[in-house]
């Protein structure tokens, strides 16, 4: 029996009949319809229902006592159809297609089913007539009312939504975790929904199914390095161990939340952890190419050996500095922290008392407060 919608809509029982006409069997999800042409009848077939040798009238009537699973079926059918395979896809993992009866799931979905992707919170719900509707907003917005939050409906608001992040900041990568928070998508439609997230994620969802389909192609960093030109035809310099630098630096979930599956080559893979993102990352991306440029001249520079003076606290300070800037937890430190390591008024100190007038630190052969460089320039 159905348990969430009682009636169905004409054009949902014509487009049932047409298909039947034409294909003579529905077979989808829980349900199943054949049509014999010799006899004119009908056999309908769902988890709680056997009937055969139906008249049309007949068939009507069970498909109006079982609505969940004929409006389940011209849903996935005619409004979503299989013309984009990967759109089919992802909207049934929104709402475990593959996974729940279809009882279950019209159940689940009266009340919402949620699923996360990335930052997004993508909820599914049941309009009247049984099709989906989508709210998409931010996954530490999920206690909010949606009264509280601006409202948008145009996916390719999402655009706006995700330049800048909360703090008014560029964001350059669109799947680094750095995406505001305050707004929602309501009653989106399936495709609506779907143009929204690859507004917000471009590409992940198509790269997901490819994965998914075992058709994803990878283009490890040898690859992408050795076709790079111009100023960034430099990057294949790189070694093997600035390249496991450099994905320990960039795709970790902290900067990115796709998933990293390009390693050196196809031979050799990078040991560094990769991500535990639901969406693949099938190449490094722009940002890790132009950040490899400076890194393959940095790479260039042999190594020398300074010596400066520093206090066992001291040099605890500038590792919790790096610490701090590189976990991008400076703005988390408030001026009365004094004992963090990276609190400004610990840095400013530091810098006080161990760097010269010029900005560099102070060597402890240098001298009477001089260092190298302010020798140099008295030189000159």
């Amino acid at each position: 029996m159905s348990v969430t919608l009682d009636s169905i809509e004409p054009n949902q029982f014509d487009a049932f009949l047409s298909t039947l006409s034409s294909e003579d069997v529905i077979a989808f999800d829980d349900l199943y319809v054949r049509y014999e042409p010799k006899t004119d009848t009908y056999e309908f077939e769902t988890n709680e229902i056997t009937a055969s040798r139906l008249s049309e009238s007949e068939l009507h009537e069970q498909a109006r006592q079982a609505s969940d699973y004929l409006t389940n079926w011209w849903f996935w059918s005619e409004v979503v159809g299989d013309e984009v395979p990967h759109l089919f896809a992802f909207l049934r993992f929104l709402e475990d297609g593959d996974e729940h009866p279809v009882v279950d799931r019209y159940a689940a979905l009266a009340d919402g089913m949620t699923k996360a992707w990335g930052q997004l919170q993508i909820t599914t719900t049941l309009a009247q007539d049984g099709a989906r509707q989508y709210e998409i907003r931010h996954v530490d917005d999920h206690d909010s009312s949606a009264s509280t939050l601006d409202a948008y409906s145009d996916p390719l608001s999402a655009r706006d939504i995700s330049t800048f992040d909360g703090k008014g900041r560029y964001r350059p990568l669109r799947t680094a975790p750095s995406l505001p928070t305050g707004w929602v998508f309501t009653e989106l439609s399936a495709r609506d929904a779907y143009e929204t997230v690859d507004t917000f994620y471009p590409a992940t969802i198509a790269n997901w199914y490819r994965e998914h389909q075992g058709t994803i192609d990878i283009d490890h960093w040898r690859d992408t390095a050795e076709r790079q030109t111009g100023i960034y035809g430099i990057i294949d310099e790189l070694a093997y161990d600035a390249v496991e630098h450099v994905a320990a630096t960039c795709c970790t979930d902290s900067q990115c939340l796709k998933r990293r599956e390009w390693q050196y080559d196809e031979e050799t893979p990078l040991h560094a952890e990769g991500g535990d993102g639901i969406f693949p990352c099938r190449e490094p991306c722009s940002l890790v190419v132009a950040a490899a440029r400076k890194w393959t001249t940095l790479e260039r520079e042999e190594t020398e050996t300074y010596t400066f003076e520093l206090t066992s606290s001291e040099k605890e300070q500038i590792e919790d500095i790096i610490h701090a800037v590189a976990d991008d937890e400076t703005d988390d430190i408030r001026e009365a922290d004094v004992y963090e390591g990276a609190n400004r008024y610990r840095a400013r100190f530091l810098r006080e008392k161990r760097m010269d007038e010029h900005g560099h630190l102070i060597e402890a052969d240098a001298g009477h407060g001089h260092s190298d460089h302010e020798q140099d320039t008295h030189e000159e």
